[in-house]
Protein backbone atom coordinates (compact mmCIF):
# COMPACT_ATOMS: atom_id res chain seq x y z
CA UNK A 1 0.00 0.00 0.00
CA UNK A 2 1.37 3.73 -0.97
CA UNK A 3 0.47 7.00 -0.31
CA UNK A 4 1.86 9.86 -2.40
CA UNK A 5 0.13 12.73 -0.95
CA UNK A 6 -2.14 11.59 1.32
CA UNK A 7 -4.07 14.94 2.55
CA UNK A 8 -0.88 15.70 4.47
CA UNK A 9 -2.19 18.78 5.75
CA UNK A 10 -5.35 17.85 6.30
CA UNK A 11 -4.18 14.86 8.40
CA UNK A 12 -1.91 17.41 11.18
CA UNK A 13 -5.37 19.35 11.27
CA UNK A 14 -7.14 16.23 11.95
CA UNK A 15 -4.20 15.14 14.62
CA UNK A 16 -4.49 18.50 16.42
CA UNK A 17 -8.30 18.63 16.83
CA UNK A 18 -8.37 14.62 17.67
CA UNK A 19 -5.12 15.79 20.46
CA UNK A 20 -7.35 18.24 21.84
CA UNK A 21 -10.37 15.48 22.71
CA UNK A 22 -7.77 12.96 23.52
CA UNK A 23 -7.37 14.83 27.06
CA UNK A 24 -10.89 13.67 28.00
CA UNK A 25 -10.83 10.41 25.77
CA UNK A 26 -8.11 8.42 26.02
CA UNK A 27 -8.86 5.62 23.29
CA UNK A 28 -8.13 8.61 21.07
CA UNK A 29 -4.62 7.89 21.22
CA UNK A 30 -4.80 5.21 18.71
CA UNK A 31 -6.54 7.02 16.23
CA UNK A 32 -2.93 9.64 16.54
CA UNK A 33 -0.81 6.86 16.19
CA UNK A 34 -3.05 5.71 13.04
CA UNK A 35 -2.26 9.00 11.76
CA UNK A 36 0.87 9.28 12.55
CA UNK A 37 1.44 5.93 10.78
CA UNK A 38 -0.15 7.63 7.32
CA UNK A 39 1.60 10.71 7.69
CA UNK A 40 5.65 9.07 8.17
CA UNK A 41 4.36 6.47 5.48
CA UNK A 42 3.41 9.38 2.92
CA UNK A 43 6.70 10.88 3.92
CA UNK A 44 9.48 9.26 5.79
CA UNK A 45 11.39 12.36 6.74
CA UNK A 46 7.77 13.95 8.27
CA UNK A 47 8.57 15.54 11.54
CA UNK A 48 6.51 17.75 13.82
CA UNK A 49 3.52 17.11 15.90
CA UNK A 50 1.29 14.85 14.12
CA UNK A 51 4.20 12.65 13.64
CA UNK A 52 5.42 12.02 16.75
CA UNK A 53 2.82 9.20 18.10
CA UNK A 54 4.55 6.94 15.69
CA UNK A 55 8.32 8.32 15.70
CA UNK A 56 9.55 4.89 17.50
CA UNK A 57 13.10 3.97 16.46
CA UNK A 58 13.00 1.29 14.11
CA UNK A 59 15.75 -1.36 13.50
CA UNK A 60 16.03 -3.47 10.09
CA UNK A 61 16.97 -7.41 10.13
CA UNK A 62 17.12 -9.75 7.02
CA UNK A 63 16.71 -13.39 8.85
CA UNK A 64 16.17 -17.11 7.13
CA UNK A 65 14.34 -19.64 9.33
CA UNK A 66 13.90 -23.68 8.18
CA UNK A 67 10.26 -24.52 8.13
CA UNK A 68 8.55 -28.03 7.42
CA UNK A 69 7.85 -26.10 3.65
CA UNK A 70 11.76 -25.08 2.76
CA UNK A 71 13.93 -22.19 4.34
CA UNK A 72 12.11 -18.55 4.35
CA UNK A 73 13.45 -15.80 3.99
CA UNK A 74 11.85 -12.72 6.12
CA UNK A 75 12.77 -9.03 7.66
CA UNK A 76 11.83 -7.48 10.90
CA UNK A 77 11.16 -4.44 11.87
CA UNK A 78 11.67 -3.74 15.64
CA UNK A 79 11.00 -0.67 17.33
CA UNK A 80 13.68 -0.53 19.75
CA UNK A 81 12.36 1.44 22.66
CA UNK A 82 9.63 -0.60 23.61
CA UNK A 83 10.26 -3.96 25.65
CA UNK A 84 7.31 -5.86 24.98
CA UNK A 85 5.88 -5.05 21.13
CA UNK A 86 2.91 -6.35 19.59
CA UNK A 87 3.75 -8.30 16.57
CA UNK A 88 1.81 -8.31 12.73
CA UNK A 89 2.88 -10.27 9.30
CA UNK A 90 3.03 -8.15 6.88
CA UNK A 91 2.63 -9.59 3.43
CA UNK A 92 3.24 -8.49 0.00
CA UNK A 93 1.24 -9.10 -3.39
CA UNK A 94 2.13 -10.43 -6.56
CA UNK A 95 5.56 -8.03 -7.26
CA UNK A 96 8.83 -9.82 -8.54
CA UNK A 97 10.75 -7.43 -5.70
CA UNK A 98 9.15 -9.32 -3.04
CA UNK A 99 10.30 -8.20 0.47
CA UNK A 100 12.43 -5.69 -0.96
CA UNK A 101 9.69 -3.49 -2.56
CA UNK A 102 9.39 -0.24 -2.03
CA UNK A 103 5.67 0.25 -0.62
CA UNK A 104 6.12 -2.54 1.36
CA UNK A 105 9.08 -1.82 2.98
CA UNK A 106 7.41 1.99 3.27
CA UNK A 107 4.48 0.88 5.04
CA UNK A 108 6.18 -1.84 7.13
CA UNK A 109 8.90 0.99 8.65
CA UNK A 110 5.99 3.24 9.34
CA UNK A 111 4.11 0.80 11.43
CA UNK A 112 6.93 -0.70 13.28
CA UNK A 113 7.01 3.13 14.00
CA UNK A 114 3.64 3.00 15.80
CA UNK A 115 5.72 0.22 18.39
CA UNK A 116 4.25 -2.73 16.43
CA UNK A 117 6.98 -5.52 15.24
CA UNK A 118 6.60 -6.12 11.64
CA UNK A 119 7.61 -9.52 10.02
CA UNK A 120 7.71 -9.31 5.81
CA UNK A 121 8.32 -12.90 4.99
CA UNK A 122 9.20 -13.57 1.06
CA UNK A 123 6.48 -15.54 -0.38
CA UNK A 124 8.41 -16.97 -3.57
CA UNK A 125 5.78 -17.68 -5.64
CA UNK A 126 4.49 -14.55 -5.47
CA UNK A 127 7.20 -13.50 -6.42
CA UNK A 128 7.11 -15.29 -9.66
CA UNK A 129 3.80 -14.27 -10.08
CA UNK A 130 2.42 -17.40 -9.25
CA UNK A 131 -1.01 -18.03 -6.56
CA UNK A 132 -0.52 -21.22 -5.35
CA UNK A 133 -1.30 -23.28 -1.94
CA UNK A 134 2.47 -23.63 -0.47
CA UNK A 135 2.37 -19.80 -0.25
CA UNK A 136 -0.70 -20.48 2.42
CA UNK A 137 1.72 -22.72 4.51
CA UNK A 138 4.35 -20.27 4.22
CA UNK A 139 1.90 -17.99 5.83
CA UNK A 140 1.01 -20.07 8.52
CA UNK A 141 4.38 -20.52 9.21
CA UNK A 142 5.05 -16.74 9.30
CA UNK A 143 2.90 -16.42 12.26
CA UNK A 144 4.30 -19.13 14.00
CA UNK A 145 7.84 -18.20 13.93
CA UNK A 146 6.83 -14.39 14.96
CA UNK A 147 5.14 -15.01 17.60
CA UNK A 148 7.71 -17.86 18.96
CA UNK A 149 10.10 -15.17 18.93
CA UNK A 150 8.07 -12.29 20.38
CA UNK A 151 6.36 -15.25 23.23
CA UNK A 152 3.24 -13.98 22.80
CA UNK A 153 0.47 -16.46 22.24
CA UNK A 154 -0.60 -15.12 18.59
CA UNK A 155 0.27 -11.92 16.25
CA UNK A 156 -2.07 -10.48 13.46
CA UNK A 157 -1.39 -10.75 9.94
CA UNK A 158 -1.88 -8.00 6.98
CA UNK A 159 -1.84 -9.32 3.75
CA UNK A 160 -1.93 -7.18 0.66
CA UNK A 161 -4.05 -8.10 -2.88
CA UNK A 162 -3.25 -11.97 -3.58
CA UNK A 163 -1.99 -12.40 -0.06
CA UNK A 164 -4.65 -11.09 1.82
CA UNK A 165 -7.64 -13.74 0.41
CA UNK A 166 -4.36 -16.96 0.88
CA UNK A 167 -4.27 -15.40 4.98
CA UNK A 168 -7.82 -16.23 5.15
CA UNK A 169 -6.97 -19.49 4.06
CA UNK A 170 -4.52 -19.56 6.68
CA UNK A 171 -6.01 -18.43 9.30
CA UNK A 172 -8.94 -21.39 8.76
CA UNK A 173 -6.92 -23.98 8.97
CA UNK A 174 -6.40 -24.84 12.73
CA UNK A 175 -2.75 -25.23 13.06
CA UNK A 176 -2.01 -21.44 11.98
CA UNK A 177 -5.70 -20.43 13.59
CA UNK A 178 -4.15 -20.71 17.37
CA UNK A 179 -1.33 -18.93 16.02
CA UNK A 180 -3.25 -15.76 14.60
CA UNK A 181 -4.87 -13.15 16.73
CA UNK A 182 -6.70 -11.54 13.19
CA UNK A 183 -6.28 -10.65 9.45
CA UNK A 184 -6.39 -7.73 7.38
CA UNK A 185 -7.48 -8.32 4.19
CA UNK A 186 -6.66 -5.29 1.87
CA UNK A 187 -7.73 -5.90 -1.82
CA UNK A 188 -7.84 -9.49 -1.17
CA UNK A 189 -9.79 -12.09 -3.96
CA UNK A 190 -12.73 -14.43 -2.50
CA UNK A 191 -12.85 -16.75 -5.59
CA UNK A 192 -9.46 -16.74 -7.81
CA UNK A 193 -12.04 -18.45 -10.49
CA UNK A 194 -14.62 -15.46 -10.37
CA UNK A 195 -11.38 -12.66 -10.81
CA UNK A 196 -9.81 -14.38 -13.73
CA UNK A 197 -13.33 -14.17 -15.43
CA UNK A 198 -13.21 -10.52 -14.33
CA UNK A 199 -9.94 -10.26 -16.10
CA UNK A 200 -11.38 -11.67 -19.38
CA UNK A 201 -14.72 -10.23 -19.80
CA UNK A 202 -14.22 -6.60 -17.73
CA UNK A 203 -17.69 -7.73 -15.66
CA UNK A 204 -17.65 -8.11 -12.12
CA UNK A 205 -20.88 -10.38 -10.26
CA UNK A 206 -21.87 -9.31 -7.26
CA UNK A 207 -23.12 -11.40 -4.30
CA UNK A 208 -26.47 -10.64 -4.94
CA UNK A 209 -26.12 -12.48 -8.31
CA UNK A 210 -26.02 -9.11 -10.82
CA UNK A 211 -23.58 -8.55 -13.23
CA UNK A 212 -22.01 -5.53 -14.14
CA UNK A 213 -19.20 -4.01 -16.52
CA UNK A 214 -16.11 -3.12 -14.46
CA UNK A 215 -12.61 -2.32 -17.10
CA UNK A 216 -10.12 -5.06 -16.04
CA UNK A 217 -6.54 -3.87 -15.68
CA UNK A 218 -4.67 -5.18 -18.58
CA UNK A 219 -2.07 -7.07 -15.66
CA UNK A 220 -4.89 -9.41 -14.89
CA UNK A 221 -4.78 -11.03 -18.40
CA UNK A 222 -1.03 -11.25 -18.39
CA UNK A 223 -0.55 -12.74 -14.86
CA UNK A 224 -3.44 -14.91 -16.07
CA UNK A 225 -1.81 -16.07 -19.37
CA UNK A 226 1.80 -16.52 -17.45
CA UNK A 227 0.40 -19.46 -15.25
CA UNK A 228 0.38 -21.38 -18.31
CA UNK A 229 2.01 -20.13 -20.91
CA UNK A 230 1.87 -23.49 -22.53
CA UNK A 231 -1.64 -23.00 -23.95
CA UNK A 232 -0.99 -19.60 -25.78
CA UNK A 233 2.73 -20.54 -27.41
CA UNK A 234 4.45 -23.49 -28.52
CA UNK A 235 6.76 -25.77 -27.06
CA UNK A 236 9.75 -23.59 -28.46
CA UNK A 237 8.20 -19.64 -27.87
CA UNK A 238 6.97 -21.00 -24.10
CA UNK A 239 10.60 -20.09 -22.38
CA UNK A 240 11.04 -16.85 -24.55
CA UNK A 241 7.78 -15.79 -23.96
CA UNK A 242 7.83 -16.39 -20.07
CA UNK A 243 11.39 -14.34 -19.62
CA UNK A 244 9.87 -11.63 -22.35
CA UNK A 245 6.46 -11.32 -20.09
CA UNK A 246 8.57 -11.42 -16.98
CA UNK A 247 10.19 -8.18 -17.70
CA UNK A 248 6.92 -6.71 -19.34
CA UNK A 249 5.48 -7.33 -15.83
CA UNK A 250 8.25 -5.88 -13.89
CA UNK A 251 7.59 -2.76 -16.63
CA UNK A 252 10.84 -3.12 -18.30
CA UNK A 253 9.98 -2.96 -21.85
CA UNK A 254 13.16 -2.40 -23.50
CA UNK A 255 14.72 -5.73 -22.67
CA UNK A 256 10.97 -7.11 -23.25
CA UNK A 257 10.51 -6.14 -26.52
CA UNK A 258 14.19 -7.41 -27.36
CA UNK A 259 13.10 -10.55 -26.02
CA UNK A 260 9.70 -11.00 -28.14
CA UNK A 261 11.64 -10.42 -31.00
CA UNK A 262 12.93 -13.51 -30.87
CA UNK A 263 9.68 -15.23 -31.23
CA UNK A 264 8.58 -17.47 -33.90
CA UNK A 265 6.01 -15.15 -35.98
CA UNK A 266 3.01 -16.95 -34.51
CA UNK A 267 4.84 -16.33 -30.97
CA UNK A 268 4.81 -12.58 -31.93
CA UNK A 269 1.09 -12.02 -33.22
CA UNK A 270 -0.01 -14.02 -29.84
CA UNK A 271 2.06 -12.01 -27.48
CA UNK A 272 0.52 -9.26 -29.46
CA UNK A 273 -2.75 -10.13 -28.53
CA UNK A 274 -2.20 -10.92 -24.86
CA UNK A 275 -0.38 -7.34 -24.53
CA UNK A 276 -2.50 -4.90 -27.08
CA UNK A 277 -5.63 -6.60 -27.95
CA UNK A 278 -6.48 -9.52 -25.36
CA UNK A 279 -10.50 -9.17 -26.19
CA UNK A 280 -9.69 -11.32 -29.14
CA UNK A 281 -8.69 -14.36 -27.03
CA UNK A 282 -11.79 -13.88 -24.84
CA UNK A 283 -12.92 -17.19 -25.91
CA UNK A 284 -9.77 -18.78 -25.07
CA UNK A 285 -9.13 -17.43 -22.16
CA UNK A 286 -12.59 -18.54 -20.72
CA UNK A 287 -11.61 -21.75 -21.74
CA UNK A 288 -8.67 -21.74 -20.34
CA UNK A 289 -10.43 -20.38 -16.81
CA UNK A 290 -12.53 -23.41 -16.95
CA UNK A 291 -10.01 -26.20 -17.42
CA UNK A 292 -7.89 -25.03 -14.76
CA UNK A 293 -10.48 -24.34 -12.23
CA UNK A 294 -9.85 -27.91 -9.79
CA UNK A 295 -6.10 -25.28 -9.43
CA UNK A 296 -7.96 -22.35 -8.35
CA UNK A 297 -10.17 -23.57 -5.50
CA UNK A 298 -7.19 -24.57 -2.96
CA UNK A 299 -6.34 -20.86 -3.23
CA UNK A 300 -9.82 -19.27 -3.14
CA UNK A 301 -11.30 -19.13 0.51
CA UNK A 302 -14.53 -18.90 -1.19
CA UNK A 303 -15.98 -22.07 0.39
CA UNK A 304 -13.87 -22.14 2.93
CA UNK A 305 -13.97 -19.65 5.24
CA UNK A 306 -17.12 -20.08 6.76
CA UNK A 307 -16.32 -21.50 9.90
CA UNK A 308 -13.20 -18.95 10.48
CA UNK A 309 -12.63 -18.42 13.88
CA UNK A 310 -10.56 -15.20 13.89
CA UNK A 311 -11.58 -11.66 13.61
CA UNK A 312 -11.22 -9.71 10.04
CA UNK A 313 -10.85 -6.99 8.90
CA UNK A 314 -11.97 -5.89 4.99
CA UNK A 315 -9.92 -2.85 3.13
CA UNK A 316 -10.85 -2.57 -0.58
CA UNK A 317 -10.49 0.49 -3.29
CA UNK A 318 -13.91 1.05 -4.86
CA UNK A 319 -11.76 1.63 -8.25
CA UNK A 320 -9.84 -1.37 -7.85
CA UNK A 321 -9.27 -2.62 -11.45
CA UNK A 322 -6.64 -5.62 -10.26
CA UNK A 323 -8.71 -7.11 -7.74
CA UNK A 324 -12.45 -5.42 -7.85
CA UNK A 325 -13.99 -4.35 -4.73
CA UNK A 326 -16.96 -6.64 -5.43
CA UNK A 327 -14.40 -9.50 -3.86
CA UNK A 328 -14.69 -8.38 -0.33
CA UNK A 329 -18.43 -8.18 -0.64
CA UNK A 330 -18.32 -11.94 -1.23
CA UNK A 331 -15.41 -11.92 1.68
CA UNK A 332 -17.72 -10.54 3.64
CA UNK A 333 -20.64 -12.86 2.51
CA UNK A 334 -19.05 -16.14 2.98
CA UNK A 335 -17.32 -15.39 6.65
CA UNK A 336 -18.97 -15.39 9.25
CA UNK A 337 -20.99 -12.54 10.31
CA UNK A 338 -19.49 -12.37 14.22
CA UNK A 339 -15.63 -12.20 12.70
CA UNK A 340 -16.31 -10.07 10.30
CA UNK A 341 -14.70 -7.17 12.58
CA UNK A 342 -14.54 -3.71 9.82
CA UNK A 343 -15.52 -3.68 6.28
CA UNK A 344 -14.41 -0.34 4.06
CA UNK A 345 -14.46 0.12 0.21
CA UNK A 346 -12.90 3.30 -0.02
CA UNK A 347 -12.89 5.77 -3.16
CA UNK A 348 -9.54 6.70 -1.44
CA UNK A 349 -7.77 3.53 -2.51
CA UNK A 350 -6.86 1.94 -5.97
CA UNK A 351 -5.96 -1.68 -5.19
CA UNK A 352 -3.52 -1.34 -1.96
CA UNK A 353 -2.03 2.84 -3.85
CA UNK A 354 -3.74 5.54 -1.94
CA UNK A 355 -5.77 7.91 -4.38
CA UNK A 356 -4.60 11.54 -3.72
CA UNK A 357 -8.16 12.99 -4.23
CA UNK A 358 -10.12 12.44 -1.15
CA UNK A 359 -12.96 13.98 1.09
CA UNK A 360 -12.23 14.47 4.87
CA UNK A 361 -14.74 11.63 5.57
CA UNK A 362 -12.79 9.44 3.38
CA UNK A 363 -9.64 10.09 5.28
CA UNK A 364 -11.09 9.49 8.61
CA UNK A 365 -12.62 6.29 7.78
CA UNK A 366 -9.38 5.25 6.79
CA UNK A 367 -7.73 6.40 10.03
CA UNK A 368 -10.46 4.90 11.66
CA UNK A 369 -9.61 1.65 10.07
CA UNK A 370 -6.19 1.13 10.93
CA UNK A 371 -7.08 2.50 14.33
CA UNK A 372 -8.98 -0.78 14.67
CA UNK A 373 -6.17 -2.66 13.45
CA UNK A 374 -3.94 -1.02 15.82
CA UNK A 375 -6.29 -2.00 18.44
CA UNK A 376 -6.74 -5.55 17.82
CA UNK A 377 -2.97 -5.58 17.79
CA UNK A 378 -2.09 -4.19 20.89
CA UNK A 379 -3.90 -6.56 22.46
CA UNK A 380 -1.54 -9.20 21.92
CA UNK A 381 1.32 -7.96 23.28
CA UNK A 382 3.79 -10.19 25.67
CA UNK A 383 2.71 -9.47 29.28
Amino acid sequence: MTISSFGRRTLIVMAVLVALVAVLWSPVSTHLRAMSLLLRFSNPRASGFAVRFAQHPVAEETLTAETPFGPLRYRLYRPTDIGRPAGVVLLHGIHDLGIEEPRLTGFAHAMAGTGVEVMTPELSDLVDYRVTPQTIDRIGASAIILSTQLKVEKVGIIGLSFAGGLSLLAAARPEYAQKTAFVAAIGAHDDLVRVSRFFATNTVEKPDGTIVPFAAHEYGVLVLAYAHLDNFFSAKDVPIAREALRLWLQERPEPALIAIKKLTPQGQEMFDKLLHHHEELRPKLLEEIDAHRDEMAPVSPHGQIGKLTVPVFLLHGAGDNVIPPTETLWLAHDLPAGEVKRVLISPALIHVDMDEKVTYRQQWELVDFIAAVLKMADGEKRM
